[in-house]
């Protein structure tokens, strides 16, 4: 997607508080608003280079640094920077590069999205492709919008396409009402504008509802807890829920597209990214010219054994090859307790026993070979170099089969519930008798963090459940607004006199 940078400077002089380019470089091959929106093509450019800032090497990586490190999932090595140690320890604070790097991105990728929103209108092009491109911007705006507030909660809303410095002061949302009313508009408008499309990195009708029913699920639970800000919200927590259920329903039987994997590795078999299971899911490959065409995910997660290449025994006795890694994100002591021993999710998802080609063992968890348990979520055997197609799995059917369970928590919630359960292997619930919604909603949590372990949820989940603080021994202490949401990085409060 990368290729497509220069072709729309326009766009990509983004400046001031959301900019990752320097306002030193010159523009060259210029378009401007009024020449580069002329056909159907260059909206699709506009579109694409949307989507491409979801792949910014700032900003995807750096996903993992905040929702796992901060979360009872992961240690990171004791070699990392101190502003990722900072994440493990809950001492994040505004002059973290990291999430100013997290924040700057978010804010680069919404303004590409408006780009599209405030163009592509009135150009005379065909309605359906309006519509699709238009679709495609508003769920993306909506995207990063959820990510800002569920990251930093009350933070700028960017309506309208930055091109110039006096642009770039916002002021902060009122509340949370108006933040969610945002995101819920885009949202709405993304829906109607959509079909069921699916083409591998981008969005659909599917997924627009799959992310209306996270964002629904995310503010009745919030309210519900008592997180900070969320009784700003008008709507009832029943009713919220009511919502998040009905649009996670439309993702589980209103389409055929999208549906239940029975085999949990081939959810993660990156040679098949266009699986039953995979709503909407990043667009990288091996084949990139630069990071973030191509991913270095998978050396996140895989620890140093020796430098060379390593096999992985398969379910049925198979081997697939992968890279040794940097041994940055280190699965917590608390993660791998989480699973019962007959798990699949754990048994046939995390390596503790590396091999030779030949299927000799090389050693374990055991005798030191394999610093930890490691997550195969994101392995590439084709990998070339440290160039990988390993994705992030941005948003996939059994999330929204467990949105569902959790908030409609009904028999029908459990039946979702149990079939991701019976997958696993482990025992699956047999009624709700005797147990009151809240309990349910809780087992469901706890099952969110087995099946999605490492996907980019689980200190989302702790935040909306206010139950960091039980789950995350080093963010004892701390006030209830410092749990719920890091800081503004200080450089924006510096150049936004609209923030305080």
């Amino acid at each position: 997607m990368k290729k497509l940078n220069k072709l729309i400077v326009g766009l990509a002089f983004v400046i001031g508080l959301v900019s990752c380019e320097s306002l030193d470089v010159e523009p060259y091959g210029f378009y401007s608003d009024e020449n580069f929106y002329n056909t159907v093509e260059d909206a699709e450019a506009s579109v694409l280079y949307a989507y491409d800032a979801l792949t910014l090497v700032s900003y995807a990586p750096i996903t993992y640094y905040l929702t796992e490190l901060a979360s009872d999932n992961a240690n990171v090595k004791p070699s990392e920077g101190a502003d990722a140690q900072a994440f493990v320890n809950w001492e994040v604070t505004s002059q973290n590069q990291l999430l100013f790097q997290y924040y700057r991105c978010a804010y680069i990728a919404v303004n590409r999205a408006n780009a599209v929103i405030e163009n592509v209108p009135g150009k005379g092009f065909n309605e359906a492709d309006e519509k699709r491109l238009m679709g495609e911007a508003y769920f993306l705006r909506a995207w990063n919008n959820f990510n800002i507030v569920r990251a930093f909660g009350l933070a700028p809303i960017q309506k309208s396409l930055i091109d110039r410095l006096d642009e770039t002061t916002a002021s902060l949302p009122a509340d949370m009402q108006e933040v969610y009313s945002f995101i819920i508009d885009d949202l709405t408008t993304a829906i109607d504008f959509l079909e069921v499309n699916r083409v591998v990195g981008r969005a659909d009708k599917v997924a627009a509802e799959a992310l209306m029913a996270k964002v629904y699920l995310f503010a009745a639970s919030a309210k519900e807890s008592g997180v900070p800000k969320y009784d700003a919200l008008t709507e009832s927590v029943d009713d919220m829920y009511a919502k998040a259920a009905e649009y996670a329903g439309a993702v589980l039987t209103g389409q055929s597209e999208y549906y239940f994997d029975t085999d949990l590795q081939n959810i993660y078999d990156n040679t098949v990214p266009n699986g039953p299971e995979h709503i909407f899911i990043m667009s990288m490959d091996r084949s990139g010219t630069q990071e973030g065409d191509y991913s270095k995910l998978s050396k996140y997660f895989i620890p140093w054994i020796g430098g060379s290449a390593v096999y992985l025994k398969n379910a049925d006795g198979s081997l697939t090859k992968t890279h040794d890694g940097w041994s940055v994100f280190q699965t917590s002591n608390e993660l791998a307790a989480a699973y019962e021993p007959a798990d699949k999710r754990f048994s046939e998802l995390f390596v503790s026993e590396v091999f030779d080609a030949a299927g000799n063992s090389l050693g374990t968890v055991s005798n030191g070979v394999v610093e930890y348990p490691f997550c195969r979520k994101y392995i590439d055997p084709n990998y070339e170099g440290d160039k990988t197609s390993t994705r992030p799995y941005l948003l996939r059917y059994s999330d929204v089969q467990l949105i569902y369970a959790e908030a409609a928590a009904d028999e029908s919630g459990l039946a979702e519930y149990n079939q991701i359960r019976r997958r696993a292997g482990v025992e699956e619930l047999p009624s709700l008798a005797g147990l009151l919604k809240a309990d349910f909603r809780k087992l469901v949590v706890e099952e969110r963090q087995r099946e999605l372990a490492f996907e980019g949820d689980r200190l989302w989940d702790l935040r909306r459940t206010n139950t960091v603080q039980q789950n995350v021994t080093k963010a004892a202490g701390l006030s209830p607004e410092k749990v719920a949401f890091f800081p503004i990085p200080q450089r924006e409060i510096d150049l936004n006199p609209n923030i305080n």
